[in-house]
């Protein structure tokens, strides 16, 4: 679970490779870290803090139930 985590929080951040392979089609195959520096490019900071902001609350949600699962899993001491 740990290690699915990890690869999780590198995957969301990821963005050179993904461009690359995805092609950057818009409003096909967008990613979250694309749209942030489109809108640094267009001085729209608030949007950018915005996307971040979304991805860390997810990113965050997504570690917290991988904790909970983890504990239940987890054989009592």
């Amino acid at each position: 679970m740990t290690g699915f985590a990890l690869a999780f929080a590198r995957g969301v951040g990821e963005y050179g490779l993904v461009v690359f392979i995805a092609g950057n089609i818009p409003f096909k195959t967008e990613i979250l870290p694309l749209l942030i520096v489109s809108k640094l490019d267009q001085y729209d900071y608030k949007g950018a803090t915005g996307i971040g902001v979304f991805m860390l609350l997810v990113s965050f949600i997504i570690l917290l139930l991988i904790n909970l699962l983890q504990r239940r899993i987890q054989p009592k001491r």
